[in-house]
């Protein structure tokens, strides 16, 4: 690797990847995807390298302690070192690794350097010379640990999507698709391009290819450096060692790669350019990979037999001093004591600091880092004068959540088990009211009352799981910058709507007509309205229960006792409410439902038989005449308020989650 990027010169191969004997006269390095043999293609991403350096890279966090006393309880507060001045530098085409035992910051670190780790970071991170921006977020790749993908989507789906959405609308859609079937061709998926994901629930791909899924996600917009946290984390060895080949083919195009890895095989080990080790957030190592033993071999730590490089300094890292472990009687090692495990800590810091930290500074300073061009391609043009935050329009991100969001839950919301359950409560209900006498009021307004009851919860406790259940996703997409947070929150909604309006249709029409409510079309048609309004409604609070909680138990808590207390106020059980707690009421959507459906099937001039021969007007049944059948068009609007207002309330609610 030549110390002066400025003098680079990048290759390019037939397969996307750079060859040798191309030299950039403007500091950018494009690389050309789908050039494959089987495959042409005119589609450019462009690959600006990037040189990354880190310096004294702080980082601490407070704990707050309770402490017991005679006079009672009191909060302390302390500071806890998570990261603690750690230096580095990693260069286009080598992977840097970063190692450690668990807890010691490794991915607390590579969070740092994506940008993405919330709260004060003391110290100095640079990519080419410049602070992150929003230009510099949109050349790096983030690959958290978890692999956090949509399980009912294929392998395809899953990458053509994402090209859709993180791609520039410069391209067209085929050229956008064929860039995503190039990365598969690539990362070595065509065997299982057409499998599903796969999720707890069913069995998908295997680990491994889902490991190279979410790292083809962010190959999709070539990225310059790419920070990948724990990626053969609970992989078997060969599959790991796949993993990390398609890794090093990727470095040797001008990526920068970072990874965090905690126990690398040998083999694993000496794929790696650099490396980092760090011992309860403090650096005790940091060069090549291939001279680590003779480093520390030279400040007293040799082992006598041959280990794994990785093995010996992650001993290193928890304290532990190769071949100078005690021996108990039965000549068996011994695990030093805590005492002992601080001494080495302190000696290998002590070591860092005289052998390391002054030669890696000057390293720094005399490297020379060209401020590589962030621009884009020449032959890419766009009309938006303002900075370009999104690589595509807030109508092409609605249209393609909206398509991915119908295909991900077309198993989830028309599932066999949803059908029945709404089927048969539907046909029970009406053999229960079965044609039920005009004369029967009592029982017609009880018919309504369960119209309101049953179709203002049963929405509201599907729509409490939406946020929470996509929390994750909804995370790792707007931190790479996929979509706008207000095409994402449309599209969610509306793609919910089929399911969540087809049933209630089909449960009215099965009811309605069992039942014998008042025979007229049009009093059909309304009240048709009214229920699905009512739907729409209850979807909306439950949407907010669940944005603002982010927590399904909560969310679920909170529903059942907000659903109690509708259902105790709305009209029907409680006719003469006191003063005080009258405004309860109002605030129920169960009651302006049940209402308009009174409203709908009954006017003022309506007589019912209250006794033998005796006739009444509708207006004087208790039930009815606690409720009202004024004002209607009122209680329209009120309902319309409540559903903007919930849904604006879960929108403004997602804001809050932390987008790192």
């Amino acid at each position: 690797m030549p110390e002066n990027p400025q003098n680079m010169t990048v290759t390019h191969t037939t397969d996307g990847y750079p060859i040798q004997g191309q030299t950039e006269s403007q500091n950018t390095a494009v690389v050309a995807y789908g050039m494959h043999s089987k495959t042409p293609s005119v589609l450019r991403v462009a690959l600006c390298p990037i040189t990354l350096k880190f310096e004294e890279v702080v980082y601490k966090i407070k704990l707050e302690e309770k402490k017991f006393c005679w006079g009672g309880s009191t909060w302390s507060s302390k500071e806890k070192n998570i990261l603690n001045g750690i230096t580095g530098v990693v260069c286009p085409g080598e992977i840097l690794a970063m190692l450690g035992p668990s807890g010691s910051g490794k991915t607390t670190l590579l969070t740092a350097l994506g940008g993405r780790l919330n709260g004060k970071v003391s110290g100095k991170i640079t990519y080419n010379g410049q602070p992150f921006s929003s230009t510099v977020k949109k050349q790096i790749g983030f690959v958290a640990q978890n692999d956090v993908l949509y399980p009912h989507l294929t392998v395809t789906e899953t990458l053509v999507f994402t090209a859709l959405l993180r791609l520039p609308d410069t391209l067209t859609r085929d050229e956008k698709v064929e860039h995503a079937e190039h990365v598969i061709h690539e990362l070595g998926l065509n065997g299982c391009r057409n499998s599903m994901i796969g999720g707890p629930l069913f069995r998908g791909i295997s680990g491994g290819e889902k490991k190279r899924v979410s790292i083809g996600q962010e190959m999709l917009v070539n990225p310059s450096l790419l920070l990948l946290d724990e990626p053969t984390s609970g992989l078997d060895s060969t599959t790991a060692q796949r993993i990390l080949t398609t890794i090093k083919r990727l470095a040797g195009g001008g990526r920068t790669v970072v990874i965090t890895i905690h126990q690398p095989s040998s083999r694993l080990y000496h794929m790696f350019d650099k490396v980092v080790l760090i011992s309860e957030g403090c650096p005790i190592y940091h060069g090549p990979a291939s001279t680590a033993l003779d480093y520390f071999c030279s400040i007293g730590f040799s082992s006598s037999v041959s280990v794994n490089p990785a093995d010996l300094l992650l001993d290193l890292a928890n304290g532990i001093p190769p071949n100078n472990r005690p021996l108990n009687d039965e000549g068996e090692a011994q695990i030093s004591t805590e005492e002992e495990q601080k001494l080495v800590r302190k000696a290998l810091i002590s070591a860092y600091d005289k052998n390391i930290a002054a030669r890696l500074k000057d390293e720094l300073c005399c490297l020379n880092v060209n401020v590589y061009g962030y621009g884009r391609d020449p032959s890419i043009k766009t009309n938006r004068g303002k900075s370009e935050q999104w690589g595509t329009s807030w109508w092409q991100q609605f249209k393609v959540l909206l398509r991915r969001g119908l295909k991900e839950r077309r198993y989830e919301a028309f599932n066999r088990l949803r059908i029945f359950q709404v089927i048969s409560v539907a046909v029970l209900a009406g053999l229960l009211w079965w044609h039920l006498p005009a004369s029967h009021i009592q029982d017609r307004v009880a018919l309504l009352f369960f119209f309101s009851v049953f179709w203002g919860f049963f929405p509201l406790y599907n729509a409490v799981f939406t946020f929470p259940q996509e929390r994750s996703m909804l995370i790792k997409e707007r931190s790479s910058g996929m979509y706008r947070l207000s095409s994402y929150f449309l599209a969610r909604t509306v793609g919910d709507l089929p399911m969540e309006l087809a049933l209630p249709t089909a449960f009215v029409i099965i009811i309605y007509w069992m039942t014998g409510l008042k025979p007229d079309p049009i009093t059909f048609i309304l009240s048709l309205f009214v229920v699905l309004y009512s739907v729409l409604v209850s979807q909306s609070l439950g949407l907010a229960f669940g944005a603002l909680l982010m927590d399904v138990k909560q969310a679920t808590t909170l529903a059942s006792v907000t659903t109690l207390v509708f259902l105790m106020a709305g009209g029907y059980y409680i006719q003469q409410i006191p003063p005080f707690i009258v405004w309860l009421k109002y605030l129920s959507y169960s009651f302006y439902c049940y209402k308009l459906l009174l409203g709908v099937q009954y006017t003022d001039d309506d007589l019912y038989e209250c006794s033998k021969g005796i006739f009444c007007k509708v207006v004087n049944f208790p039930a009815i005449k606690s409720v009202g059948l004024n004002h209607l068009w009122i209680d329209v609007c009120i309902m319309g308020l409540m559903l903007v207002g919930y849904r604006l309330i879960a929108y403004l609610a997602l804001h809050r989650v932390q987008v790192r």
